[in-house]
């Protein structure tokens, strides 16, 4: 499958917009970017083996972990395209997986990690 950039960035765009209302307002000062692929510094960083898959990826202080204090560099969450698109089989599936990493990844911004996020994911 075959996506244009712009159209990938679209489809983020619609990810966050199906957000809750009061998640959406509560996401401030984040970065939410695509790329190809996850680096290998990124990879390595979290200790991925080479047949594991990443398809977002959160990089900041969750809210959670902030204690009021102010003044953090912008968090940033990455989609990634590739992994996205070869994991999906239509154009919808593809939608749903970025909706679902989309997710997953504004979850970590709130604090939550994978043992919460996969509970309420139940």
């Amino acid at each position: 499958m075959d996506i244009p950039d712009e159209q990938f960035a679209d489809m983020i765009d619609a990810a966050f917009e199906h957000l809750p209302a009061a998640h959406r307002k509560a996401v401030k000062n984040v970065a939410i970017v695509y790329a190809d692929e996850p680096t290998p510094t990124q990879r390595q960083q979290l200790k991925l083996q080479c047949n594991q898959t990443l398809y977002g990826l959160y990089e900041g202080v969750p809210l959670a972990h902030r204690q009021g204090m102010t003044g953090y560099p912008p968090d940033k969450i990455t989609i990634f395209k590739g992994p996205l698109v070869r994991a999906s089989q239509n154009e919808g599936e593809l939608r749903e997986h970025i909706r679902h990493t989309l997710w997953h990844e504004v979850a970590h911004y709130f604090g939550l990690n994978h043992e919460q996020i996969h509970k309420l994911e139940r």
